[in-house]
């Protein structure tokens, strides 16, 4: 299938040397894909030497910050599991489009000449959620793993990886993709590495806890960046500082809609506040299925 304009960088070469590193996107969408603009956008400005590549059903006039426009392949798996393998980088690093890229990847890269994939843990990872898998039972040790930013490089071990996670996305029937990304992990013999939680930054708020020189913050990726795609007066998220603005608020209303403290008060055990809020969400979970009578 030939790529559709507009594009650059037509062959993956550069000054004579094959473009080895680089970053996809998968945007449907007119919504999705002004996302990945601002993604592509906050990339460019801190690793300029980074070739970026969207994979899209829409039109992009001039190619944006792109180098390459390319058409979503047309099978029957969820986009992003049926594009990650068209990657024309040695090594990819795939990113959806509800992310902020806010300092250099640096030497992300290099770790694919140990492992040939690697991506970070879920949040919520005690809620059912996140536990789920399709076919297989793992320890809670091993929850979920996050597909919003992956990287990996160009293998057979790859190739047969993605065929596989394809064929086990259909067969589970779930829209989300880290349920049978999970079954498939554990019982993969696939080399892989979880990264550390800055380069997949999904509770922005932990930035108020670390101390200085714990992470360099370096790929935000929160569903709130995407929050006005769903109506219902939601306003667009522009910036970290926006974004942290909405993430502290939400995580106090958590809290408060469980009728617990925001923060544990002097003397009390900070652990027991977990808890109490899992056992309060179970408590909750059960009148509601007695409710549906299941």
């Amino acid at each position: 299938m030939r790529d559709k304009a507009p594009k650059r960088d037509e062959a993956p070469w550069r000054d004579g040397e094959p473009i080895r590193d680089g970053v996809i996107y998968v945007a449907q969408g007119a919504g999705y894909l002004e996302l990945a603009i601002a993604s592509a956008l906050s990339l460019q400005a801190v690793s300029p030497e980074l070739a970026i590549d969207l994979y899209t059903d829409q039109p992009v006039p001039g190619g944006g910050p792109f180098a390459r426009v390319h058409p979503i392949p047309d099978v029957p798996t969820r986009a992003k599991v049926a594009c990650m393998p068209q990657s024309r980088f040695e090594r990819t690093l795939y990113l959806d489009c509800d992310t902020l890229v806010v300092q250099p990847l640096g030497d992300l890269f290099g770790l694919l000449e140990r492992f040939e994939m690697a991506l970070a843990h879920d949040v919520r990872r005690a809620s059912d959620l996140i536990r789920e898998g399709h076919e297989v039972v793992t320890p809670y040790a091993f929850p979920q793993l996050n597909t919003g930013v992956l990287l990996y490089r160009r293998s057979p071990g790859t190739a047969a990886f993605f065929a596989d996670w394809a064929r086990r996305y259909r067969r589970a029937g779930r829209a989300r993709d880290q349920v049978s990304f999970k079954d498939l992990i554990w019982t993969s013999d696939i080399r892989f590495y979880v990264l550390p939680p800055e380069f997949n930054l999904r509770r922005v708020t932990l930035m108020d806890a670390w101390e200085p020189m714990d992470v360099r913050p370096t790929i935000i990726h929160s569903h709130r960046l995407l929050q006005h795609l769903a109506g219902q007066g939601q306003r667009r998220v522009h910036t970290l500082a926006d974004l942290m603005q909405v993430e502290r608020d939400a995580l106090a209303a958590e809290w408060r809609a469980l009728e617990l403290p925001v923060r544990s008060a002097a003397g009390d055990d900070p652990a027991a506040r977990f808890a109490l809020a899992e056992d309060r969400v179970r408590a909750e979970q059960q009148v509601r299925c007695s409710g549906l009578g299941t």
